[in-house]
């Protein structure tokens, strides 16, 4: 008997651009029409890829064509760039919204978090809620109440369960959600990445649950997240989307290190040509940014490395500053600082250049990346681009990063030593 509990056949699924609907009569009209009659949409021809650099028509494929299985007990991973089609799949699973095309076989009860609150009304309380959200999933008044004190106290908002919901911060909200959703007895759990609402404990004491829920109870649990520190340690398995489509299906380990490699950059981009077609947008035009170690060829632990940005700005009279943050491979944030350039509304049109260094013996081996983000008065965003540039930061002492050493930082540390005889 096989232990499949998902299975996705051909899924697709067509967006009209600003419409509900398709906008006209006749493609109403023409659309019922193909339907009655058991032919495809004829609009799903005229489709294009779900692809948020370009411009197209008005139709598009938010995912298309996905295949994959998911057996009982498994944590699947799922990850990809915003826009990539994560959370659109998550709704067909969870039964949000239907597939344009395409067939979804499920075993069990599925519960969903996809986003804060997902399925609380605001008026009721947090006791309301829980037991409104186990109906919805098919759960008997028994059933909850015999899970309703577990739930309570995992969400630690036990003083605030009596509370209309509509008076919780998005960290209480988060917490009952996933409290809810984690522990009604449900097959299947789809969790979104709505965990960056709490905080570093409850972030740790979720993926705690979720493991506890694939490995000591046999649930099946899908992730979606953009961190892949936690799909390393989450997830047996996992499956990579860019575009709407999926790319990559293997291990959790595969599909990070694929993930990851097909984002590289160079730590080097210097724009040739019209400055205007640059990379950022009307107001910023980014003509150059590298990456190079202080000492010798290669960027190593013990060479240190220096940064330069070159842009162009066009916007005038504006306290102009940018910001830049390096993140690791995981994108667990190394720093996030930058400096204000124009601190008076004293902004011109031209170019400028930032530079910095880091010293020696700061970060640990591994690849980091930068993103770039300007702002007016460092409160408002004016451009950003994220993950621009990526490097290597070598491990000399092995010729390789083969045998990297745990941690972000590599620190050049004096210590001192005192030995006294017992004699």
């Amino acid at each position: 008997m096989s232990n499949t509990v998902i299975e996705l056949n051909n899924i697709s699924k067509l967006y009209r651009l600003g419409e509900v609907g398709t906008g006209t009569l006749s493609h109403d009209l023409n659309r019922w029409w193909h339907r009655l009659r058991g032919k495809e949409d004829p609009y799903a021809k005229v489709g294009e890829e779900n692809n948020r650099e370009s411009k197209g028509g008005e139709y598009v494929w938010a995912i298309q064509d996905i295949n994959f299985k998911v057996n009982q007990g498994d944590v699947l991973g799922v990850i990809g760039k915003n826009g990539a089609g994560k959370s659109t799949l998550l709704k067909i699973l969870s039964r949000v919204t239907a597939p344009t095309k395409g067939t979804i076989k499920a075993k069990g009860r599925i519960a969903s978090l996809l986003e804060v609150g997902t399925g609380f009304h605001p008026e009721l309380t947090g006791r309301e809620n829980i037991f409104l959200n186990g109906a919805i999933l098919g759960m008997t008044k028994t059933e909850i109440r015999r899970k309703f004190d577990e739930i309570v106290s995992f969400s630690g908002v036990e003083r605030y369960i009596d509370t209309p919901v509509k008076r919780y911060s998005s960290g209480m909200y988060v917490r009952l959600a996933f409290a809810v959703a984690a522990h009604l007895e449900s097959e299947i759990l789809i969790v979104d990445e709505v965990l960056a609402v709490g905080d570093a404990e409850f972030q740790k004491k979720c993926l705690g649950r979720m493991k506890d829920v694939s490995a000591k109870e046999g649930r099946t649990v899908l992730f979606v997240s953009h961190n892949m520190a936690a799909v390393r340690q989450l997830c047996t398995n996992a499956v990579v989307m860019k575009n709407g489509r999926l790319v990559f299906e293997g291990t959790q380990t595969d599909c990070v290190n694929f993930y990851q490699r097909s984002h590289n950059t160079n730590f080097e981009y210097i724009h040739e040509g019209d400055i205007e077609n640059a990379p950022g947008n009307k107001h910023i035009r980014i003509k150059r940014f590298d990456v190079k170690p202080v000492n010798g060829e290669v960027i190593s632990i013990s060479s240190g490395f220096d940064f330069e940005l070159e842009f162009l700005n066009n916007r005038e009279d504006i306290s102009l500053d940018v910001t830049f943050e390096l993140k690791n491979s995981d994108d667990i944030i190394v720093f996030h600082n930058g400096t204000i350039l124009s601190p008076n509304k004293d902004s011109k049109r031209g170019y400028y250049k930032v530079s910095s260094r880091i010293p020696a013996h700061t970060l640990n081996a591994g690849v980091y990346k930068f993103t770039l983000i300007f702002g007016e008065s460092q409160r408002y965003e004016v451009c950003a681009l994220e993950d621009f540039v990526q490097f290597e930061i070598m491990n000399e002492a092995s010729g390789s990063n083969s045998s990297v050493l745990p941690g972000m930082l590599h620190l050049n540390m004096p210590f001192s030593t005192i030995f006294n005889n017992v004699n």
